[in-house]
């Protein structure tokens, strides 16, 4: 199996590649790269390979850049010393999770994962029914606790919520009623743990629910303007480039 790594630290390079040796003789460490720059350059004048070993945090940003720029179309089994983009991970093509010091064991677990995966018949392409699979094992957030006057934590369900917006640097969540409530999270963090098949990041300050969506107007320069049921502080506009993901995301098809 053709395997890239991608990994800015030379003893982890040392380390990954040792263990590969080790566990899976049968990987053919095809390239090793150290940053996003030289990922992107990469795959524009590679074909993609057929797993990738992924450290998250690169010489010059995050890997998770790299699926913003670019399709990675084969499994990426993540490597970092941290755990708190285990969810994020998941929403790209990640089969595993794998935390530093990274052992024999969980390297031969992954791959058996991947083999086990891949092994299941199916109709459709085998990496396309690993992502299904992937993504019905995947838990979204359901409720907030948020604080209240007082020394008291509200319960806030995340089905009452319509939309999600940001001022003057506050996050604040309004429910159906209308009424706002100040959240701890920013709005990237929102977007990340909500499921997607509900919320839409319609622009840099909103984050709104379809449940909410009275209707839309369209606006000038192609861009969409969307009006919920409850007031907004300002007119909500969907860009020209994100307008095709928003009504593909209303209609279901994402």
């Amino acid at each position: 199996m053709k395997t890239l790594i991608i990994e800015d630290e030379k003893a982890a390079v040392r380390n990954l590649t040792a263990v590969l040796r080790q566990v899976a003789p049968e990987q053919e460490i095809i390239d090793v790269l150290d940053s996003v720059a030289d990922v992107l350059e990469w795959v524009a004048t590679h074909p993609m390979p057929e797993l990738i070993f992924m450290d998250i945090h690169l010489a010059d940003g995050s890997a998770f850049e790299v699926f913003e720029r670019v399709d990675i179309t084969c499994p990426v089994i993540f490597t970092t010393a941290y755990d708190e983009y285990a969810l994020k991970a998941f929403k790209v093509n990640s089969i595993d999770y794998l935390l530093k010091p990274i052992a024999e064991e969980d390297v031969r677990a992954a791959l058996q994962k991947l083999r086990i995966l891949h092994g299941t018949p199916a109709d459709e392409p085998d990496f396309l029914r690993l992502i299904k699979t992937l993504n019905k094992a995947e838990s979204y957030k359901t409720h907030f606790l948020v604080p209240v006057k007082g020394d008291k934590l509200l319960p806030l369900a995340v089905d009452d919520v319509f939309f999600f917006y940001i001022a003057d640097g506050i996050v604040k969540a309004v429910i159906r009623e209308g009424k706002e409530y100040v959240l701890s999270q920013t709005l990237d963090e929102l977007t990340e743990c909500l499921n997607p098949d509900t919320f839409f990041r319609a622009n840099r300050q909103y984050l709104i629910s379809r449940n909410a969506i009275k209707d839309i107007d369209l606006w000038f320069n192609n861009r969409l303007a969307v009006n919920l049921h409850v007031p907004t502080p300002e007119r909500i506009l969907v860009s020209k480039v994100r307008a095709g993901d928003f009504k593909e995301w209303f209609a279901g098809g994402r």
